[in-house]
């Protein structure tokens, strides 16, 4: 196993291009899914202070 690991020398290499593409996939994946919830809390800000200031002016 630990030959398996190690890949010949190369195991440090290849496990870190690995995690990096780990990493990669998992940013790509989150990172709609944040923007989304941001860009809805914004909406909803939004609306509150539309509705805030209609209610003000009648």
């Amino acid at each position: 196993m630990t030959d398996f690991l190690a890949m010949g020398g190369y195991g440090a290499y290849v496990w870190s291009s690995y995690a990096i593409f780990v990493i990669a996939l998992l940013i790509d994946f989150l990172s709609p899914r944040l923007r989304y919830r941001r860009v809805i809390a914004d909406l909803r800000g939004r609306l509150k202070r539309q509705q805030s200031r209609q209610e003000k002016s009648t």
